[in-house]
Formats: structure tokens, sequence, C-alpha cells
């Protein structure tokens, strides 16, 4: 339905808890420090790892597993992907809903994100994040899925669904990257080096400006700060070059592994939910000037994946931004819900 309104060697899971250490948190000038694994910041649920031998190295993978509502269940599972300035735990709003509305949510913080693993030497892609996370549904499981992706998620999510389209039943995108070649469109490469370094500047103030803008269309409230504070947190501990060596290999894969071409290859039922007034385009900043201003435009880039897409059913959200599960959860869940039952 178009345009409506509206294999690796994965050994053992490993169940630990990650709430935050007794006592205060350390601050820095009274903000937050965060350790390179998000140690300190306190997930809305327990979190789990699963242990994963992959790339000849042991690398943990951290989770949520949340399961449906005692009396509400539906037998569906819906996988959540983060985006790259996301973590499993700014899902918490759609988990919840989810969850009570019968929906057992795995929600992963993936290999170089959160609170996982962030190795010095990996060979980033979406192919390798996706049987990453196939493997810790086989390991708990888990046969078919509901994949909902958001920002970089959504590439990864649409990856997902092009590898094991056997296994998902439904993908959900939700404001994704990636609807657009950047690289293509003349936005210059940057090194992995100078990615680092960028990331190495990373400031609460600039965090919070950029989500302003970008997330939430302008708009700021109160309970959009912890996630500023989550990212810049790291990025004020004695990780911080660790975080910002993995901020930038993942920006690297980003760029250079575009899924836009591949949209029609997609079988199982689309749902694209997208607010029009994001303006998210990796690199734009280092776009020639007269280029700018066309990156990034969801009003166009929503209709135009949705038209590219089989079987796509595109909700637009005319005034809300990059996130608008966060801006506006309300309204966004209740749109989603209502596109999850027409399916």
């Amino acid at each position: 339905m178009k345009n409506c309104s509206l294999l690796l060697s994965f050994t053992v899971l490993v169940f630990i808890s990650a709430w935050p250490v007794n006592g205060a948190e350390p601050e820095t000038n009274g903000q937050p420090v965060y350790g390179p694994r998000l140690e300190r910041f306190a997930y809305p649920y327990p979190v789990k790892y699963f242990a994963v031998n992959s790339q000849q190295q042991q690398l943990e993978m951290a989770y949520l597993d949340v399961p449906a509502k005692a009396g509400t269940a539906n037998g569906h599972t819906m996988v959540l992907m983060h985006g790259k300035n996301f973590c499993a735990a700014t899902w918490q709003g759609s988990i919840k809903t989810l969850s009570e509305a019968g929906y057992r949510v795995i929600a992963p913080d993936q290999i170089g994100f959160c609170k996982s693993a962030k190795p010095r030497q990996y060979q980033f892609s979406f192919h390798q994040l996706a049987a990453n996370t196939r493997a810790l549904l086989d390991k708990l499981q888990i046969a078919d899925v509901t994949v909902m992706g958001h920002s970089m998620g959504g590439m990864l999510a649409t990856r997902f669904a092009l590898q094991y389209p056997d296994s998902t039943t439904r993908l959900v995108m939700v404001n994704p990257i990636g609807l657009e070649d950047w690289k293509a469109l003349g936005v210059p490469y940057r090194t992995i080096d100078e990615w680092y370094q960028r990331a190495l500047n990373t400031t609460a103030n600039g965090i919070r400006n950029y989500q302003r803008n970008t997330y939430y269309a302008g708009q700021w409230r109160d309970e959009f700060e912890p996630w500023v504070q989550m990212q810049a947190g790291m990025f004020r501990g004695e990780g911080r070059e660790q975080v910002a060596w993995n901020s930038a290999l993942t920006a690297d894969m980003i760029f250079t592994q575009p899924v836009v071409y591949e949209f029609p290859q997609l079988k199982m039922p689309v749902i694209l939910l997208i607010g029009d007034q994001d303006n998210t385009a990796i690199g734009k900043d280092a776009a020639p000037k007269e280029l700018q201003p066309k990156l990034g435009n969801y009003a166009k880039l929503g209709p135009a994946a949705a038209a590219a897409i089989p079987n796509a059913n595109l909700i637009r959200f005319a005034d809300l931004g990059h996130s608008p599960h966060i801006q506006a959860p309300e309204r966004f869940h209740q749109a989603l819900l209502q596109a999850l039952a027409a399916e």
C-alpha cells in the first residue's frame, strides 16, 4: 500500500545487570561523566549481554529484552535498531508502548555503540551488524521479527531485511538516514582520521543545538536533555578517545555503504514514518554551499523512498523533525500501532 497518510561463531548469553553503580555520578562542571560503554548511565530496563566471537575477537553486545505486558502477548517480536547518536535507551517510550500492545521487544546496542564493546579494530559494515543481530535472535530462539530502525538504524534495518527476508515479516523505518547517496551527490569524503578529530570536539552545547534544529524542528523541552548528556557524557570521561574512534569508524560505514539503491528489492510490507522537518545529511557541513540546502530534504525524500519500495505505507508528520517518536510520542505511537494493525 503506497503513500497512505496517516556464519560467525557466536557463543554464550550472559545475563548481567547494567544499572548504575551505587553512589553519585562523577561530574565535570556539574555535568555527568560516563564511561566508554556508558557506565553509570541508567537504562529504563535491565541490560543483558550477548558474548560474541566476531572477527577473531571476543566482544559483548548489550541489549534489552522486554516481554509483552502480562495478558497482552500477541506472539510477535519487535526488534528496535538505534541510530548513530542514539542507544537502546532512547527507545524507552516505544518499548513501553509496544510491550503494552502485546509485543516482545528486543533492543540491542550495536557493537561500537553505547553499552556494547568498542573495539579498536573492526570491519564495520551494515552486513556485519545485521549478522550480529541475527545471531542474538538465534540465541534467543526468535525466528520471525518485525524490524524497526531509526536514523542510522533505518539503514541497518533495511540491510537486515534484505539479508534475512524470510525472517523479516515487516520493516518499519523512522526517519532513516541514507535516503540519498551523499557521496554521489557531491559531498566530499572525510577520512576516518578526520572524523575522529571531529568527534573529539564533541560538546554538550554542540549536541544540544544540533538536536534542537534537526531532531525537534526548533523545539526544546527539558525531557530531551538526558539524551544530550547520554552522548556528551562519554566524551567527558577517560574513554573519550575510544568513543571518538568508534564514532569515526561508524561514520565511514554510513557514508560509504548506501542502501537506497536496493529499496526496490524489499518484498515485505514497509512502514515509513517521516518527520518532514528533518534535514539530516551526513557530511553536509563539508559540502559546497550551493549543495547544502538541497540535502536532507525529508519532505521530498520520504515520498521518493515510498515510491521506490514495492509495498510501502508512508506516514508523514508535517511539523516534526528527525526524532518524531521522542518529539511527539503520543501521535507517533498512535500512528505506528494503527499501521501495524493494518498490515
